[in-house]
């Protein structure tokens, strides 16, 4: 236990928990929005299939996430299935056929929740290995320290999406927002873009414009039906 003792070793975990409270919330926030419109019983199956998910997804990223990242055009498609995601989770609503307990339901939403955890956890898992500095034992803490944290962040989103309704739409514009960040991000556009660093808040900004304009273009049918 002498790793204990090194002022590094507990520098490196503080860095792994900040990192892991930033960084899990944006995964708390799709697993939320993706079981929100579920019965009770079934969002907690899709939490803990979700969140599970998330975890054994970043343990597996964690041996190639850093070669994965130097693929040109991998993060501009993960970036482009985002934004199919955000626009897919706004246009979700307490329908019946959500609300009738369907395998179905259950099913789409773990699906979903895997595929936006899978292109969200890429830049989760290399800032987490930044800070475990090659340390193993940091590296399997953190992943330890993000599954609770994930689970607990869900949970409370749910709760927070059914009384305040407008956080399923920041919801979506923040799953907009990394969509466009990530884009951007790809190895084949960063010499391009090197020039112009405002692009990054730029793209940042435009998806998450995009998935809640493309959301409420797709709702307005629904709407004018109901009325």
């Amino acid at each position: 236990m002498e790793i204990l003792q090194h002022a590094d070793f507990w520098i490196g975990l503080i860095k792994i928990v900040w990192i892991n409270i930033i960084l899990s919330g944006d995964n708390a926030v799709v697993i939320a929005l993706a079981a929100r419109s579920l019965p009770a019983k079934q969002q907690k199956k899709a939490v803990l299939f979700g969140s599970g998910a998330a975890v054994v997804l970043r343990i597996a990223l964690t041996v190639v996430a850093a070669k994965l990242m130097q693929i040109s055009f991998l993060q501009i498609v993960g970036g482009l299935l985002l934004l199919w995601i955000g626009v897919q989770l706004l246009t979700e609503g307490d329908d019946e056929d959500h609300a009738d307990g369907a395998k179905g339901g259950l099913m789409a939403a773990v699906r979903t929740i895997l595929i936006a955890d899978l292109v969200m956890s890429l830049d989760n898992v290399i800032a987490v290995a930044a800070a475990a500095q090659g340390s193993m034992v940091l590296l399997i803490l953190g992943l330890a320290i993000s599954i609770p944290l994930v689970i607990f962040g869900s949970t409370l989103m749910i709760k927070l999406m059914e009384r305040f309704p407008v956080i399923v739409t920041f919801g979506a514009a923040l799953i907009g927002w990394v969509a466009g960040e990530t884009i951007v991000s790809d190895t084949a556009l960063k010499g391009a873009l090197e020039s112009y660093s405002w692009l990054h808040w730029g793209a940042a900004i435009a998806g998450a414009l995009f998935v809640l304009g493309a959301g409420k273009v797709l709702n307005r049918p629904k709407l004018e039906v109901t009325h």
